[in-house]
C-alpha cells in the first residue's frame, strides 16, 4: 500500500516513517481494496504532554475513511488510529459482504 507520510512544521525520522509504513500495511489484513492512505503528523503548540496529534486518512474504492488521535507520542498516535481503522475498515467489509 501506498503510504504518504506529511509532517507538519517539523521534519520526520526514517525510524518514525517506517514505523508508520508497517503499521499501515497491516491494515491490509482486514481489507484488501485499500488504494492508498495518508498520514499527517502534527505538534500541538500546548503546554499539555499529549500534544502529538497523528491523522490518518484512508482511501478506498468509493469512499475515504478518516481518523484522528492525540497522544504523548507520534507511535502511540498511529498505533491508536490504526486500531480504529481497522475497525472502520472491519465494518465496511461486512457492509458490503451484506450486499453481495
Amino acid at each position: 500500500m501506498k503510504v504518504n507520510v506529511h509532517a507538519v512544521n517539523f521534519t520526520v525520522d526514517r525510524k518514525l516513517v517506517d514505523f508508520i509504513q508497517e503499521r499501515m500495511d497491516k491494515l491490509e489484513k482486514y481489507y484488501d481494496k485499500i488504494v492508498s492512505s495518508e498520514v499527517f503528523l502534527k505538534v500541538d503548540n500546548v503546554s499539555e504532554k499529549e500534544n502529538k496529534i497523528a491523522e490518518i486518512k484512508i482511501h478506498v474504492p468509493g469512499d475515504d475513511f478518516m481518523v484522528k488521535k492525540q497522544c504523548k507520542s507520534f507511535e502511540e498516535a498511529v498505533d491508536q488510529c490504526a486500531e480504529a481503522a481497522e475497525r472502520l475498515l472491519m465494518k465496511r467489509k461486512e457492509k458490503i459482504r451484506t450486499h453481495i
